[in-house]
């Protein structure tokens, strides 16, 4: 690949950079409000670019434990509280990065899938819940904020559904993720 195309491959889309303004206060609400215990909770911490293919190599081999692996298929762009990563997954060979789905890689060992593409992550943002919660939630419970609903109003290209709707979907259409990554452990 030219260096042109591996910038381009590499771009920061718009939304994420929007995404990256947001303060997400575990605990709080976006707007800052007090919640109750238990009530609205997204543990989410984005960048304001993606992580550089050096930085998520190494984070492929620490997590994984196998020195061969590089993580080039994945660009991080947030991470949760412990630690675990947000990241873009490039399955769909060819496809520009708004069309690949969005992942999760847990500081101990969890991973799972959070939506499809990346309009879908934004209406997943906008009803309630972060990467870590969506990929490894068995139950959902819609919890739309204002703010991030706004900012998938202006960048979602797929019509809003639910995290439950776009999740379950995900995880229909790559149900492997998971042993793919655990086939990578040493």
């Amino acid at each position: 690949m030219d260096d042109t195309a591996e910038t381009a491959d590499r771009a920061f889309p718009a939304a994420l950079a929007e995404v990256a303004e947001v303060d997400f206060y575990y605990g709080h609400d976006v707007t800052g409000e007090a919640r109750d215990e238990g009530d609205y909770r997204i543990d989410f911490e984005p960048c304001g670019d993606f992580e550089s293919a050096e930085w998520t190599a190494e984070l492929f081999r620490s997590w994984t434990g196998n020195d061969e692996v590089d993580g080039d298929a994945y660009l991080v762009f947030g991470q949760d509280g412990a630690g675990g990563r947000a990241m873009i997954w490039r399955a769909r060979p060819g496809a520009p990065l708004a069309d690949q789905p969005v992942v999760f890689l847990g500081s101990e060992g969890e991973c799972g899938v959070v939506a499809g593409n990346l309009s879908d992550f934004l209406w997943v943002l906008a009803d309630g819940y972060g990467p870590m919660e969506a990929a490894l939630a068995d139950e959902f419970e819609s919890r739309p904020d204002r703010r991030l609903t706004g900012i998938a109003e202006r960048h979602a290209t797929t019509a809003r559904r639910t995290t439950e709707e776009i999740v379950t979907g995900t995880r229909a259409e790559f149900p492997t993720f998971a042993e793919g990554i655990e086939a990578l452990v040493r």
